[in-house]
């Protein structure tokens, strides 16, 4: 099936010219895992079909095809508009709902996967895997009653800090500290996470956050989308000792494609051209009235499908400066603790010459002409991913 589909698009001439046959063929054959995909955001708030080819935005289902993917974190996404009127939990719910929606209405396409084993038999009917995870806050009180919910409705993965926001039990990397870290309510969100079996994402958190998750957590945790501060000194990203204690543990860095983590000069120039930096929530803090949801959903609107900015070609970093980052992580910390979560639709400004999702390619391109084992590349591809997957969905004798 995926052979198929490769060949279609080389024939319709969607395929970069950039791209050798040795890369195209590798990325082909190998196991495609990525971390972070925004994906029904833009049909929340605007209608429309995930599984229709559109022609803005980054990610559909045709084009995910045409990329390679094999298995995504299908990503929810709850804004800091409805933090406030504390109804993240309802939007929680609202988007979980119109995943599974979608998910039926495309199920000749993609699947949902409630461990690894679920994707390797997805995979094996030429199918999508998709594992619902979770940007933003379920609960941000910590509720673990609403979390164990949210796992009967087949969420797998779900981030500490309340995107970029303060939430009552772990602080966020771009929001004010409230508890240096995590209090004892996260540490018991740590403790049922590891025990209901769901992946721990400490991207969007504090350092505080991250190394205590690590230290509370029984199993290895994840940074879905992250860069490193080596690269650009932004609290988004990981220092490098940070990394090490997170591989040491075996958790996995996924990198975000964009530049504004990793391209000083971008990132530069997107925070004077925008008057403060991406992940800047004051705002909404300071209009936080008794607005109803509905009125919340048409302010949150315009924001989606976010596709980075329109910055000039010579500022953005190119597919093999790009891959400069994942070259730094694996001289800290091995090639098992490396993976792909682009971001896509989440706002990331792509590397030179990739549009979206379906450019995925021209990273196994340079990864090869880097010097890259065909075994390295794999890893990073969705191997290392689907490790830890494995490890904490499908752990012997595990009872909800």
């Amino acid at each position: 099936m995926k052979r198929r589909i490769w060949l279609a698009s080389l024939i319709l001439g969607i395929m970069p010219a950039q791209v050798s046959d040795r890369a195209r063929k590798l990325h082909e054959q190998a196991f495609v895992f990525d971390g972070h995909v925004h994906v029904i955001n833009r049909q929340f708030y605007h209608g429309g079909d995930i599984g229709r080819r559109v022609d803005d935005g980054q990610f559909d289902l045709p084009r995910a095809r045409e990329g390679g993917i094999d298995a995504l974190f299908f990503s929810v996404f709850v804004t800091e508009e409805y933090y406030p009127q504390r109804l993240e939990t309802k939007q929680v719910l609202r988007l979980i709902d119109l995943a599974h929606t979608q998910l039926a209405s495309n199920h000749d396409t993609i699947e949902l996967a409630l461990n690894a084993s679920d994707i390797e038999r997805i995979n094996q009917t030429g199918k999508i895997a998709a594992v619902l995870d979770l940007e933003g806050g379920f609960d941000l009180d910590g509720d673990l009653g609403v979390l164990r919910n949210l796992y009967r409705l087949g969420l797998r993965s779900a981030q500490l800090p309340a995107h970029n926001w303060a939430n009552n039990f772990a602080d966020s990397c771009c929001a004010a500290s409230k508890w240096h870290g995590l209090n004892e309510r996260g540490r018991a969100v740590v403790r049922e996470m590891n025990r209901l079996g769901m992946i721990i994402n400490v991207s969007h958190g504090s350092d505080e956050t991250i190394e205590q998750a690590i230290e509370v957590s029984s199993d290895p945790v994840v940074a879905t989308h992250h860069g490193l501060r080596s690269f650009n000194n932004i609290p988004r990203n990981m220092p490098d000792e940070l990394l090490k204690k997170l591989a040491a543990k075996g958790g996995v860095i996924g990198f975000q494609i964009g530049n504004e983590f990793h391209n000083v000069k971008l990132f530069e120039w997107r925070t004077k051209h925008a008057g403060k930096p991406f992940w800047d929530t004051t705002e909404i803090g300071r209009r936080a009235g008794q607005m109803s949801i509905e009125e919340i959903d048409r302010i949150v609107a315009p924001q989606f499908p976010m596709v980075g900015v329109n910055a000039p070609e010579e500022l953005k970093m190119t597919p093999d400066e790009w891959v400069n980052v994942v070259d730094r992580a694996i001289q800290l910390v091995g090639e098992d603790h490396v993976a792909l979560g682009t971001d896509f639709d989440g706002g990331p400004t792509p590397p030179r010459g990739m549009r979206d999702i379906r450019d995925l390619p021209l990273i196994t391109e340079a990864m090869l002409r880097r010097g890259y084992s065909e075994q390295r590349i794999r890893k990073f591809l969705g191997g290392n991913l689907l490790r830890v997957f494995r490890q904490v969905t499908e752990k012997p004798g595990k009872r909800h």
